[in-house]
């Protein structure tokens, strides 16, 4: 929307007090004032009026204003342009800090803990790749789990950040477009938020880049930081929401309504579950604003049934068939595996540090969270008691009260089933409940958290606004308010992510000696077999953009490879894959017998495989060998890996 077209449809402030005590409808509120933007509500305004804010100083700053009063020239300020792109810049210095240790060596550091997630991130930017050069089907791929397949609609395969990112995953490999992917979604959503605050909710620049901050950079997204681009990639979200406001009151519901389809099927392309936390809260924020005040649903209800009806269509329309696919598709599952269905926060998780932070402690933070990849609370006692503090103290202002209700609601979902304190279970929490709901079945709980950091950001950037109309001399309230932030702030900064190094990719793969073995529908069968905990081969097909199969991977999947049951990590189980990972975990040989090798074999036919490879590297490299050496004979040393050319086996019948 341009400037123009903003204060054409801005309710103004005659407007406002000409009304009745209701407001008139909800709109984008660009121009509009809080009734009482420095306290308590006195019963007028609506949802979107009741973001909105007084911008007539917009042409503060500008350079050689003078004092209306004693006509003497103030001193330069920065513009609002100024402003904005040191606050951008800021947050891009911080999202490149947060990185930095990935920076140094992206091919060769990931995430100290878990490398599974960036693996299969790398493969699904491959996949994108193969999409724009040689128009390969978006939504399903059979360049792993072969035969079966993947269903990439039913996995998180970020089509709407692969494919602009090509040029860049061609000139230097998926695992630079990873920390790319990593470092611009952690600065992109904190200046998002920051745009959307400081244009429509609060005046003071500081207020918008305090919300702005957490919002980009809380624990939780940082947590996410490590292994998750398309859950940070949150910069879309706050334009949604304030469509989502803007359209409550518009004077133009139709094409609002497109222009809201239009973002939202962007966002699933990104990541469908965070734009179901985003309706989700959009819904309950609504739901509590209608609750304390009924009169504003006749004002709104009209161009908001407009504008979702047009919304619905299109993005109906431009999403029917990839749903149809993700859902009824080869490979589609219903609900989420057990492993990560029942994934809570714990209640003390909303008071301690999160890991990647200054005051962070993994150790202590070992059972509040599933595991490290999922801290989504971790707000510290400072900023848990200064949230609530700032509820209480804005109480009067009907916001705050919505932000609240919202806060909370989602707190609360985000235990999960089973209410704990301390890894202390006390009992049933209401997700118990939900779970099997359509969609909510695919959720998982604890990262309802997210939602409350988004809260808290906003919550923060009120109270700094308000603070200026405290009654407090300049000197005393700024060092107050430095003081709180540094207090709220301070045990949560971000640190860098702690990273370690992996394997590189063999040069047996880069050099392309792979190419003398493996025919377009044939594998290359990495040894161990790709799985949940060993993601080294889908790097490796990464590398090449995909130019070769391999079976098994890190994915979800019907259990086993049958469309439409729940869920599950990895295909069909595979026999030489457990083998081959007991090997690779153990250390030990087992004595195989011919019913083994059978089967085996059996299983190598069934992925038409051409060549095993074995990095020499590899860990428990020696067991591995001459376990694959009673499974198909001796192989041969080759660069940097031991291969088997098992052609001459896999191509007999059964």
């Amino acid at each position: 929307m341009t400037p123009a077209e903003t204060r054409a449809e801005s309710w103004s402030e005659s407007d406002v007090a000409a009304s009745e005590p209701v407001a008139p409808p909800v709109g984008d509120g660009t121009g509009d004032r809080t009734p009482d933007a420095g306290g308590a509500d006195d019963g007028s305004g609506s949802p979107g009026a009741t973001l909105a804010t007084d911008r007539a100083d917009r042409a503060d700053g500008k350079a050689g204003r003078t004092d209306g009063a004693a006509g003497a020239a103030r001193p330069r300020r920065w513009t609002r342009r100024r402003q904005d792109l040191a606050v951008l810049g800021l947050f891009l210095l911080a999202a490149v800090w947060v990185t930095s240790q990935i920076w140094v060596d992206p091919a060769g550091r990931v995430a100290s803990l878990y490398s599974s997630d960036p693996a299969q991130v790398q493969f699904f930017l491959a996949h994108s790749v193969r999409v724009v050069l040689h128009g390969e089907f978006p939504f399903f791929t059979e360049q792993f789990n072969y035969p079966d397949g993947v269903n990439l609609m039913a996995n998180t395969a970020i089509l709407a950040l692969g494919i602009p990112m090509v040029p860049v995953t061609l000139l230097f490999g998926p695992a630079v477009t990873f920390v790319v992917l990593v470092t611009l979604a952690l600065a992109g959503t904190a200046s998002a938020w920051y745009l959307v605050l400081s244009r429509h909710v609060v005046r003071s620049p500081l207020a918008a880049a305090v919300g702005g901050w957490f919002c980009g950079f809380s624990p939780a997204m940082l947590s996410h930081a490590n292994w998750h681009p398309n859950i940070i990639s949150q910069f879309l979200l706050p334009f949604i929401v304030w469509r989502v406001l803007v359209i409550t009151r518009s004077r133009r519901p139709w094409r609002d309504g497109a222009l809201l389809a239009l973002m939202v099927t962007a966002q699933a392309f990104i990541n469908e579950e965070i734009l179901l936390f985003t309706a989700l809260a959009c819904g309950v924020f609504l739901l509590a604003v209608l609750a304390q005040r009924p009169a504003l649903w006749w004002a709104a209800w009209r161009p908001l049934a407009k504008a979702l009806a047009i919304c619905t269509v299109l993005a109906g329309g431009l999403l029917a068939y990839p749903l149809y696919v993700q859902f009824a598709g080869p490979m589609a599952y219903h609900g989420l595996s057990d492993a990560v269905r029942d994934y809570g926060n714990d209640i003390a998780a909303f008071f301690a540090p999160g890991s990647p932070t200054i005051g962070g402690n993994e150790r202590a933070n070992v059972n509040l969270a599933p595991n490290y990849s999922e801290e989504n609370a971790f707000f510290g006692w400072s900023l848990a008691l200064i949230a609530v503090g700032i509820v209480l103290w804005l109480r009067g202002e009907l916001l705050v009260r919505a932000l609240a209700v919202t806060g909370v609601f989602f707190a609360v979902l985000s235990l999960g089933e089973r209410v704990s304190w301390w890894d202390r279970t006390l009992f049933t929490g209401p997700w118990e409940w939900l779970v099997r709901l359509p969609l909510l079945d695919a959720v998982v709980p604890t990262r309802f958290g997210l939602i409350t950091s988004v809260v808290i950001g906003i919550l923060l950037a009120l109270a700094v606004e308000r603070s200026r109309a405290l009654p407090v001399e300049r000197r005393t309230l700024r060092t107050l308010t430095v003081a709180g932030l540094v207090l709220a702030l301070l045990p949560i900064a971000p640190m860098p992510l702690k990273v370690t190094s992996r394997p590189p990719v063999p040069d047996f793969i880069t050099a392309d000696r792979w190419r003398g073995y493996v025919g377009p529908e044939q594998t290359l069968v990495p040894i161990p077999v790709p799985n949940m905990g060993h993601t080294h081969g889908m790097r490796w097909a990464a590398s090449t953009n995909l130019d070769f199969k391999i079976p098994g991977g890190y994915f979800l999947a019907p259990r086993n490879g049958n469309t439409g049951d729940p869920g599950r990590f990895g295909g069909r189980p595979s026999g030489v894959g457990q083998l081959l990972e007991e090997v690779a975990s153990t250390g030990r040989t087992p004595k195989l017998d011919d019913r083994q090798r059978r089967r085996s074999l059996d299983e190598l036919r069934y992925w038409r495989a051409a060549i095993l490879v074995l990095p020499v590297g590899q860990h428990h490299a020696e067991p591995l060998r001459r376990t694959v050496e009673q499974l198909v004979g001796p192989g041969r040393r080759e660069l940097d890996v031991w291969v088997w050319d098992v052609r001459a086996l896999t191509d007999q019948p059964a």
